[in-house]
């Protein structure tokens, strides 16, 4: 029969040293590793937006560069020409909307803690009528918050006004830039990086930049145009009633629209807040509840431009889209929001082309390269 082995105080002295060691390695890579990310994510906090704009608007202008890149002209010359179109329909634009958009703003910036103001008075009749019938939501001090949340959203856009000139100025700057380069040799950057793959991954490489730059189009271009048909769609339905700022309403619908799930419901916030304030109960007010839910979200969104333009392109499930916004959010706010169901159709079509190439093209272990 065998002996049971005995631990000596050696034996322990050693398992508690490797532990220990082991336990500050952990530490110290999780330290620098946090560390790292930390830095990336500050050095990469300005970046961010202007590459991801200038992809975005390279997505919208490649099919018109192309347009014009069949004639006379060269590519450069194309991309001129088209960054010429558009800056002069954005200075025709600017032009005729600025005055009324000035006075719009300057408008809304007096009218806003009347809004907020309201708001609160709402959320405490809300919570009386509650506590009537749940008594412990008395405990929840729901206007308190509804104030502090509105205090803190005032004072953002009150002091960082001059900041967003600032970060505008900015962008107006890099974004073209970049979207030149992108435009330019955005199929030369694809080559190259596609040749560092080593030659038994090459074909693979090539067809996944094929696939990922082809997703990543029709989703950009899908999703700029759904926002829009919405935003456009609100603006109509609000114009045939008497609340004020129904354009800047109707922007505000198509933006947050870009945000899946969440963001419709953001962006119909504002407009019904005026209309319960400056309106009252009637008939405008539930018709611009009709507007936002039924016509917009509903018919328009729901029934016909998702399954047209964005279903069988995102092709993912609703818990993955989730957890994609969430986590988007977390490492970059809104944008992040926005970027994150992208990000999570580039990961799913890596994972399932790596998945297709291995099943067709599996080798014997002994055959791979290292």
């Amino acid at each position: 029969m065998a002996e049971t082995p005995t631990l000596t105080r050696g034996h322990v002295l050693l398992f508690f040293l490797v532990m220990t060691a082991s336990i500050a390695a952990g530490l110290a890579i999780y330290s620098s590793a946090s560390r790292i990310t930390e830095l990336l994510h500050t050095a990469t906090t300005g970046i961010v937006l202007p590459i991801l704009l200038a992809l975005v608007l390279s997505f919208l202008l490649e099919p018109l560069v192309r347009l014009f890149e069949r004639g006379p002209l060269n590519r450069t010359a194309s991309i001129f020409l088209v960054f010429f179109l558009v800056a002069l329909l954005i200075y025709l634009a600017i032009r005729w909307l600025s005055p009324h958009w000035a006075d719009m703003w300057f408008s809304l910036r007096t009218d806003l803690p009347r809004y907020l103001g309201r708001a609160i008075a709402l959320l405490k009749e809300a919570q009386a009528k509650l506590q009537e019938v749940f008594p412990y939501v008395g405990g929840i001090d729901l206007p308190s918050r509804g104030r502090i949340l509105a205090e803190r959203l005032f004072g953002e856009i009150l002091s960082h006004t001059t900041g967003s000139a600032l970060r505008l100025g900015g962008l107006m700057v890099l974004v073209p830039l970049f979207t030149f380069f992108f435009l330019r040799d955005g199929q030369k950057i694809i080559r190259f990086s596609v040749g560092l793959a080593p030659n038994r991954y090459y074909e693979m490489a090539h067809d996944l930049a094929w696939l990922i730059s082809r997703q990543l189009s029709h989703f950009v271009r899908g999703r700029v145009l759904e926002a829009a048909i919405v935003g456009l769609v609100v603006g109509v339905g609000l114009s045939l009633t008497d609340i004020r700022y129904a354009p800047l309403l109707a922007i505000f619908a198509g933006v947050t629209n870009l945000v899946p799930y969440l963001g419709p419901l953001v962006g119909m916030v504002p407009g019904i807040l005026i209309a319960l304030v400056d309106l009252g109960l009637g008939g405008q007010f539930w018709w611009i509840v009709a507007t936002y839910v039924l016509i917009a979200q509903v018919v328009v969104d729901n029934f016909i431009l998702i399954p047209i333009l964005i279903s069988h392109v995102s092709n993912l499930h609703p818990l993955w889209v989730i957890i994609a916004i969430i986590m988007g959010g977390k490492l970059y706010g809104v944008l992040g929001m926005i970027i994150g169901v992208p990000v999570a159709s580039i990961i799913k079509i890596i994972i399932i082309e790596i998945r297709y190439y291995r099943q067709t093209f599996a080798l014997p272990l002994s055959d791979l390269e290292y």
